[in-house]
């Protein structure tokens, strides 16, 4: 498993570290990479998979709960924003996709969830520069994760203002 932890101003995210390794998952917190608006359709690289960082399009995915893959370098548009990304790939069991959607449903305010075929049977959860990669679903631990960094991203937004149908 790998931890690699980075100090935050106003978490703890050597205890959601802890926990998300708990759970069974691999937990990252890789270098930021900037926050630029790129123009859409901008090739952009990112360090790591999924990004939690970077360049972006200037216009974030409307927050919500997608059947199909949404575009990386929006997603990170709405990390800058405070959101959690949860993604999963194709050989994720559809029971635990349920799971997913449920837990989205529970409390979707600056959430969005999408499939991202490449995770193949791995489930991200992703905030600015933090990532955990896990091959189950836990509640107690995504909850812990969406708790410690929704809303915290380095323009971050009231978590009722990041409401399902909106892009902000």
């Amino acid at each position: 498993m790998l931890l690699l932890i980075s100090q935050r101003d106003s978490g703890d995210s050597e205890g959601i570290a802890q926990t998300m390794l708990a759970a069974g998952c691999t937990y990252q917190t890789p270098a930021e990479q900037g926050r630029d608006h790129v123009q859409d359709g901008t090739q952009v690289k990112y360090n790591s998979s999924p990004p939690t960082s970077g360049d972006h399009y200037a216009v974030p995915v409307v927050w919500g709960s997608y059947d199909a893959p949404v575009e990386q370098a929006r997603a990170v548009h709405n990390l800058e924003h405070g959101g959690i990304v949860i993604q999963y790939g194709d050989d994720v069991p559809p029971a635990t996709i349920d799971e997913l959607r449920a837990f989205y449903q529970d409390d979707p305010n600056g959430l969005l969830l999408a499939p991202l075929p490449s995770l193949n049977d791995q489930i991200a959860v992703t905030a600015w520069t933090q990532l955990a990669r896990c091959t189950q679903f836990d509640q107690n631990a995504f909850e812990a994760f969406r708790d410690e960094f929704r809303a915290k991203g380095p323009e971050p937004r009231r978590v009722s203002d990041l409401a399902p149908g909106t892009a902000n």
